[in-house]
């Protein structure tokens, strides 16, 4: 027994409330070492003779990472308070986990364990309800579709005529993703993540000129205030992008700084080291990376923060947006972000605020600041195992197991898991072009904790390298679609939208993981009922012993495209080279 890989704290992923009477507990032993982990917890009143009163009970494997082994338990206090602590076993040793220390008896003074003081109601992390439900569809605005010609910018390119640049525009509008709401509703998404709309310099629009006003190329207030009735009524939510850690090279109060240096009533706005001010040939402020047309803005100057707090207010009150996805977000002050919440949420409680974070982003995720972050990890984790075939199915499994024991649950059923982005090559050139692995990675996102995010495009096969070669022209001509890969998504989507078991009410684990084979199995269960996913990560045949199902099938379920015979025998199951197979299983 390793006592020192032995790790829980009463906070955060560790010891949080799921809602309004449920705790959940976690507690992080070393990889195989323990055989039976068990809680101990008592009212830290409730005594009686002078004895604490306390109850055990048995905590569950809940995964496994390359290093650790996570045991889960939820429990109900009677009277929402708690202390507690850990009776761990490897079969030969025990012990006893506590807060002031590991022990080889149980302590008698309660003063030695955990503490969670009381579950209190405004304490629980709340994401919008909706978004568990939500499969969204991420447009690159300039990209999409062009509706209206007539507000082209200068130099415009008939569409689709010459690859993505920096700099090339082709004329995409809000016009033309109107004229496209029957595509994306026939997908049957009900989610729109646009990038910034705001106006700005570049075809990106991540460097803004005005916060307030919409870039003329894409439309007006008013054309933009149509599509979002018109989104609404068809049930898509509309989620806004939001650059509050740097403005662009043209917004106004840098240029006031730079015309008038350190007499600017802006010098205060931005982080400037000395003066005079210099773009190159490296700016003496910070940016975003060292881009020095994207001036990092000072979001605890008290100017700045009001005007970036009414620019949150806003764009929600006035057009009835849905959610907000914050470029950049790490870099910006957590005071700033909590005021931000405050704003966005007095105006529309059920708003989305969705950061873009990179890396573990627990500090964001305790219910004062963002509902979700982009589930990089995850994203990393599914195209290196079902894209690229980098790594074995237990390495995956590993993976993917230390992403969702690094947030709460709550945290994880409102996750933004998205497969590729503006700023990643798309999917199926990760996949070297394969089809059949697109495939695989959409059945795991869409059967998956969390709500997924689909980039334009990607669902009729479009591909494209890193940045700018993954923001090309959508493509629209139905015979250079690959229309097999629509349906299955569609399908896909369906399933997730019609059965509760497909989507995020539904507990999800890693059954078994054979890298000799390339095969992965995990299952999805709610209440009753039990779902199954095989997934062949190989280009062979391969067999699935049935012991690993363990009960009786009740149905499979079929996708578009599948092969619908296979060679079953009395003791396996047969799963197709880069196939699947799913069956609801008795629980």
């Amino acid at each position: 027994m390793l006592k020192q890989a032995i790790y829980h704290r009463p906070k955060n992923n560790f010891a949080y409330a799921y809602d309004e009477e449920t705790l959940h507990i976690l507690l992080q032993t070393k990889k195989g070492d323990m055989k039976n982990v068990q809680l101990i917890s008592g009212d830290p009143y409730d005594w009686k003779d002078g004895k604490w009163q306390t109850e055990t009970r048995i905590m569950t494997l809940s995964g496994s990472s390359d290093l650790y082994d996570y045991w889960f338990i939820a429990v109900k206090p009677t009277f929402r308070r708690m202390r507690y602590g850990f009776y761990c076993s490897d079969g030969e040793e025990e012990c006893y986990v506590a807060e002031d220390g590991i022990f080889s008896t149980l302590p008698t003074e309660i003063s030695h364990f955990f503490c969670f003081p009381y579950l209190n109601k405004a304490d629980v992390f709340r994401a919008p309800n909706w978004v568990k439900d939500t499969v969204w569809y991420q447009i690159f605005p300039e990209r999409f579709a062009n509706g209206d010609p007539e507000i082209n910018p200068d130099g415009t390119l008939p569409w689709g005529s010459e690859e993505p640049t920096p700099t090339n525009y082709f004329g995409g509008d809000f016009q033309g993703v109107i004229d496209n709401l029957d595509y994306l509703e026939k997908l049957g998404i009900n989610g729109i993540y646009f990038t910034p709309i705001f106006k700005a310099y570049s075809n990106h629009k991540y460097d803004t000129i005005d916060y307030m006003e919409i870039d003329p190329q894409f439309g007006d207030k008013e054309t933009f205030r149509k599509l979002i009735k018109e989104c609404h009524k068809r049930g898509i939510r509309v989620m806004l992008d939001a650059v509050f850690n740097h403005s662009g090279y043209y917004f106004l109060p840098f240029q006031d700084v730079l015309h008038k240096q350190g007499q600017s009533e802006y010098k205060d706005w931005f982080h400037l080291w000395d003066y005079p001010v210099v773009t190159e040939p490296r700016p003496n402020y910070d940016t975003f990376a060292f881009v020095s047309s994207m001036p990092k803005l000072n979001t605890e100057n008290s100017e700045v923060r009001d005007y970036l707090l009414e620019v949150a207010r806003y764009w929600v009150e006035e057009f009835d947006i849905d959610g907000w996805r914050l470029d950049v977000a790490n870099e910006v002050d957590h005071a700033f972000w909590r005021d931000f919440r405050r704003v966005v949420k007095e105006v529309k409680p059920e708003a989305y605020i969705l950061g873009e974070i990179w890396h573990d982003s627990m500090p964001w995720l305790q219910g004062d600041q963002f509902d979700a972050v982009m589930n990089y990890p995850f994203t990393n984790g599914a195209i290196d195992f079902l894209g690229a075939n980098k790594l074995k199915p237990t390495a995956f499994s590993q993976a993917i197991n230390r992403v969702m024991h690094m947030y709460p649950q709550n945290v994880n059923e409102a996750a933004f898991n998205l497969l590729d982005s503006h700023d990643t090559p798309r999917i199926l050139t990760l996949a070297n072009e394969s089809p059949e692995r697109v495939k695989l990675l959409y059945l795991f996102q869409l059967t998956f904790t969390g709500t997924p995010c689909i980039y334009y495009g990607d669902e009729i096969g479009m591909k494209g390298g890193q940045d700018p070669g993954c923001r090309a022209c959508m493509e629209w001509e139905p015979s250079r679609q690959d229309q097999d890969l629509f349906r299955f998504v569609q399908e896909l989507i369906s399933l997730r939208k019609q059965d509760a078991l497909f989507g995020n009410e539904a507990t999800f684990h890693f059954t078994h993981a054979d890298d000799e084979k390339n095969v992965l199995v995990y299952e999805k269960r709610l209440n009753d009922r039990r779902l199954v996913v095989m997934i062949n990560n190989s280009e062979t045949i391969c067999q699935v012993s049935k012991d690993i199902v363990g009960k009786e099938v009740s149905k499979e379920i079929s996708l578009p495209t599948q092969k619908s015979s296979y060679d079953d025998s009395n003791t396996v199951w047969e799963v197709p080279a880069l196939g699947w197979r799913i069956f609801e299983v008795l629980a």
